[in-house]
């Protein structure tokens, strides 16, 4: 039997991928272990466990712990952060995130020495070898295990509109994809990510877990890679579809409409109510689509096959969601989901610095600005 270590409903966790970049030319710099190092030989013990290293040695990631609401993650992993540069800095170095970065080759990064990064590039070769992406892992915490499931299948509705906010991968080794969200179509080439399946409660997970782990598939459910996907370890659903997110501001804001979400599924599952389903073919459509076209997608919203722009939908959701943030103290982290349409995703704005400047060193050094700033302009 797969134990699920439940949660205080809806409280938080975050992880945030990070790319190490040249202060100067904002090309890849490989020295995570060196960063690495140099913190651990900090002594910083609070933070321990909080900056940790990642599949390719360009990249650190920030873990938060465990928050009850979005402004503890924020401070949380604005601490982590801050800190991280001041390691960063005198090495000529900084950070960015995006779900690509615009210029630099996959060809060239390294991987991490580590058993389970060397497998995974033994076993799955050509695209294993290509995984240099970025994304944002958010958690809520489910205090009944049963609601797991149903809100797992229920979230894979929202794929659409948590990948055209967050969609920043255009570009792919100095050139233009056309996608919003190519981090999107390279993840999950792997075997076991992409949409999860639609497993209708907890024993048939288990019945799925068991599957792979018999078979050899996997070595452990952490292998198992769905945009959303249940992490009994913590107690929570794990929401992964996100590209990496180039601001704190637009971080707050998707932790506030994923967290509203969960919270609002799982009491409507507490009053007996069912949660809405969709086949698997308006899914997998939907994330096609708004991989493609990010925040101009027409988006399936329901089994009756009713369609509209992804921008109408979530504002919708926002003022649907309104008293729920109101009982979570993120109101305001769930309103600024209505900035990615006045501002642009960050996709829209690398797209037009390089049209404006013809320079894919431009392009990344907008993400490094940004997110020195904490926000885009205009946000």
């Amino acid at each position: 039997m797969l134990s699920f270590a439940s949660s205080p409903q809806s409280t938080l966790g975050a992880e945030w991928e990070l790319a190490i970049v040249d202060a100067e030319d904002f090309s890849l710099a490989s020295r995570a272990p060196e960063i690495l190092e140099a913190l651990k030989a900090e002594g910083t013990d609070h933070l321990q466990g909080k900056i940790v290293g990642e599949m390719l040695t360009n990249t650190v990631e920030i873990v938060s712990g465990v928050q009850t609401d979005v402004a503890g993650i924020t401070a949380d992993l604005s601490e982590s952060l801050d800190y991280l540069r001041s390691i960063l800095a005198p090495r000529g170095l900084d950070v960015l995130s995006a779900g690509t970065h615009p210029f630099s080759p996959w060809w060239e990064q390294e991987v991490t020495p580590a058993y389970r990064y060397e497998e995974l590039v033994n076993r799955t070769q050509w695209w294993g070898r290509q995984m240099l992406i970025f994304g944002v892992h958010t958690h809520v915490g489910i205090a009944n295990r049963d609601h797991v499931m149903p809100i797992v299948r229920a979230l894979m509705a929202y794929v659409p509109h948590l990948e055209a906010v967050s969609a920043s991968s255009p570009y792919w080794a100095g050139h233009d994809t056309h996608y919003a969200s190519n981090r999107a179509m390279l993840f999950q080439q792997l075997p076991t990510a992409g949409l999860p399946f639609q497993l209708k409660n907890w024993d048939e997970y288990e019945d799925y877990i068991g599957d792979m782990l018999h078979t050899g598939v996997v070595d452990s459910i952490n292998e198992i890679r769905w945009d959303i996907r249940p992490a009994p370890g913590w107690g929570t659903v794990e929401i992964r579809v996100c590209d990496g997110i180039p601001t704190m501001a637009e971080l707050a804001a998707v932790t506030a409409f994923v967290q509203c979400l969960v919270h609002d599924m799982s009491q409507r599952l507490d009053r007996g109510e069912e949660l809405n389903f969709m086949p698997d073919w308006f899914h997998r459509e939907n994330k096609w689509r708004s991989a493609r076209y990010g925040m101009d997608t027409i988006i399936i919203e329901n089994a009756a096959c009713d369609e509209r722009l992804v921008t109408d939908v979530i504002a919708d959701e926002v003022e649907r969601l309104a008293p729920i943030a109101e009982e979570l103290g993120c109101s305001a982290e769930l309103e600024s989901m209505l900035s990615f349409a006045r501002v642009g995703a960050s996709y829209q704005r690398q797209k037009k610095v390089f049209e404006e400047t013809g320079r894919m060193e431009d392009v990344a050094g907008l993400l490094v600005e940004e997110m020195r700033a904490g926000k885009p302009a205009g946000w």
